[in-house]
């Protein structure tokens, strides 16, 4: 599998070889993340994001710390 050029980090496309993460993240040493997947179809008019605003509000309760 050939990897990618960039990849998102940080709100930015990043080159995938200048990528780095700091050695004292807390997200390194506690697996704190949070992931969540939308799907995406071409249609007639354009890009179409499958429940773009529920799975935005599921991502952003799985981001909450309480």
């Amino acid at each position: 599998m050939e990897k990618a050029k960039y990849i998102w980090m940080d709100g930015a496309l990043v080159e995938w070889d200048k990528a780095q993460t700091h050695i004292l993240t807390h997200t390194l040493h506690y697996g704190n993340g949070v992931f969540e997947g939308t799907r995406a179809y071409m249609t007639e008019d354009g890009l179409a994001i499958f429940k773009l605003r529920e799975h935005t509000q599921r991502l952003l309760n799985s981001a909450k710390i309480t």
